[in-house]
C-alpha cells in the first residue's frame, strides 16, 4: 500500500473519502474463472472477433501477454504475429490463448462485483463493467480505511471471483489514480494532505482530463510532471486551453470539488442469489425466485418507479448464462404480476442444474402515468417470451486494462474535452435490455 512519507498527514474528518475499485485485466479475469486452466497464461480477448480467425481487435491482453508487446486496440493480426495462438503454432517461441468477447457472461460477473458495491457503500457511481466510485464517508474513517479497502477487495474475490485494484483518497481523481499504482491486486492509499505529494511525480498525462494530445501540448511548454503542471502558470494555461487549462491545473495540486453522486434515475432494478451447491429442485428454484421478485418490487417501489420488462437470469454450472424476458404493453408496480411471471419464466429451466437464479425489471418509468390494466399483460403466442440475445454493440473499454474500439480514438481526440470522468459504460449501472442482466 503507498503512502507517501514526504508531507505531513492531515486528516479532518469531514473530509470526503473515496474508493475507486477497478478490476485487473476484466474480460481475461472473466475467462479465467470460467477456465482455469487459463490462469497464468497469456491471454487475449478480442471484440470483433471469432474464435480461430484473425480479425478484430484486441480488447483485453493479460499481464502475461503484455509482457510479449500484446496492447490493447492492437489488431488480432498483430497480436498473433507477436504471439501465435496456442494449438495452431509449431514452434517453441511463446504462444497465447485468444478467446471472443463475451459480454453476456462479463455482465454477470459484473453484477456479482456490484451487490458487493452496493453493499458496501451509501453512494456508488458505476463508471463502466469494471470500475466504480465509491463514497465510504459514513462507512469508515481515515484511521480505518486501508482495512476497509482490504476488505473490500476479499469481498469481492470471494463472491465474484474477481481481483480488483483498489484507490483510496479525498478526491475522486486522486482516487483514480491511486488505483492505477499498484496493479495488480493493489490498494493505494493517499490520505488527506498527502495529494499532491502523491501526484508530483507522475506523468503529466495521468493528470485527470489531460488526453495524449494535452500532454504532448504541455510538454511543448516544459511541463512534464504533475508538479510542473501544479505549479505552472495558471494564466498561462487557459491562454493555451482555456478554461480546460484552470481544470487541470487544479487537479495536478490535488484540488477536485466533485462529489461521487449516483447516476440519475437507474435504468433497471435487480436481485440475484447463488446457491452453495447447483439446486435442480424446481420448487426450490421457485422459491428462490419468487423471494428476489419480492425484493426487487420492494426496490422499485422505494424508488417510485414503474416496470414494462421482467425478465429473470438463471446461471447453470460452471457459468452458463441464459437470459428470459417478457414484456407488458405498458409500466406497472404489481408486485403479484411481478411473482408470477418470473415464476413462469423459470418453468423453461425446469430439470435443470442452477447455481444462480436472478430477476429483473427494466424499461422504468419514474412518472404518475397511469399504469396498465392487468389485462394490458399479452400471455399469448404473440408475447415476447424469447431469450433476449444481446444486441450488437462495441463492448465497453476497460480503461486501464484494456480499450475498446470507442476508446481507440486519434490522438488529438481528448481536445477540448469536458468530461469529469472516463467516458461512462452502462453496463454495471443497468440497461433496459434483458441482454444487460448479465
Amino acid at each position: 500500500m503507498a503512502r507517501p512519507s514526504t508531507l505531513p498527514i492531515d486528516a479532518p474528518t469531514d473530509e470526503q473519502i473515496v474508493c475507486h475499485v477497478d478490476a485487473d485485466c476484466f474480460y481475461v479475469a472473466c475467462e479465467r474463472l470460467r477456465e482455469p486452466t487459463l490462469r497464468g497464461e497469456p491471454v487475449i480477448v478480442g471484440m470483433g472477433y471469432e474464435a480461430g480467425e484473425s480479425h478484430g481487435a484486441v480488447a483485453t491482453a493479460s499481464y502475461e501477454a503484455r509482457e510479449h508487446g500484446v496492447q490493447s486496440a492492437q489488431s488480432i493480426e498483430a497480436a498473433l504475429e507477436t504471439l501465435p495462438r496456442r494449438g495452431d503454432a509449431d514452434t517453441d517461441e511463446p504462444t497465447a490463448y485468444y478467446r471472443p468477447v463475451d459480454m453476456d457472461f462479463y455482465e454477470s460477473v459484473s453484477d456479482d462485483i456490484r451487490t458487493v458495491l452496493e453493499a458496501s457503500a451509501d453512494v456508488v457511481r458505476p463508471v463502466s463493467i469494471d470500475e466504480a466510485y465509491l463514497d465510504v464517508t459514513d462507512r469508515t474513517d481515515w484511521e480505518t480505511v486501508a482495512s476497509f479497502g482490504a476488505e473490500l477487495k476479499a469481498t469481492i474475490r470471494e463472491r465474484a471471483g474477481i481481483v480488483v485494484s483498489v484507490g483510496i483518497a479525498p478526491t475522486m481523481s486522486a482516487a483514480k489514480i491511486a488505483s492505477d499504482a499498484q496493479k495488480p491486486d493493489g490498494l493505494t492509499l493517499v490520505e488527506p494532505g498527502e495529494v499532491r505529494s502523491f501526484l508530483a511525480p507522475l506523468d503529466v498525462e495521468a493528470i485527470h482530463n489531460v488526453g495524449p494530445a494535452t500532454a504532448r501540448k504541455l510538454r511543448g511548454l516544459g511541463i512534464e510532471t504533475a508538479a510542473d503542471l501544479a505549479s505552472a502558470d495558471p494564466d498561462r494555461l487557459t491562454a493555451q486551453f482555456g478554461e480546460r487549462g484552470r481544470a487541470i491545473y487544479r487537479y495536478a495540486r490535488g484540488e477536485d470539488g466533485r462529489d461521487v453522486t449516483p447516476r440519475d434515475d437507474p435504468k433497471s432494478f435487480s436481485r440475484e442469489s447463488a446457491f452453495s451447491q447447483p439446486v435442480a429442485d424446481h420448487d426450490q428454484l421457485k422459491e428462490r425466485v419468487q423471494t428476489l421478485a419480492s425484493a426487487v418490487a420492494d426496490r422499485a417501489a422505494r424508488n417510485g418507479a414503474l416496470y414494462q420488462t421482467i425478465g429473470i437470469k438463471v446461471v447453470e454450472p460452471p457459468y452458463d448464462v441464459h437470459t428470459r424476458a417478457r414484456s407488458l404493453s405498458g409500466p406497472v408496480a404489481d408486485p403479484a404480476l411481478l411473482e408470477d411471471v418470473a415464476r413462469d419464466l423459470l418453468t423453461e429451466f425446469e430439470g435443470t442444474r442452477v447455481r444462480k437464479v436472478g430477476v429483473r425489471v427494466s424499461k422504468l418509468s419514474f412518472t404518475d402515468r397511469e399504469q396498465v390494466a392487468l389485462s394490458g399483460f399479452d400471455t399469448g403466442a404473440g408475447s415476447d417470451d424469447t431469450e433476449t440475445t444481446a444486441t450488437e454493440r462495441t463492448p465497453p473499454g476497460e480503461h486501464s486494462d484494456g480499450v475498446a474500439a470507442t476508446e481507440a480514438t486519434p490522438a488529438d481526440a481528448d481536445e477540448g474535452a469536458t468530461s469529469p470522468e472516463p467516458t461512462d459504460s452502462p453496463h454495471l449501472s443497468g440497461q433496459t435490455t434483458l441482454s444487460d442482466f448479465g
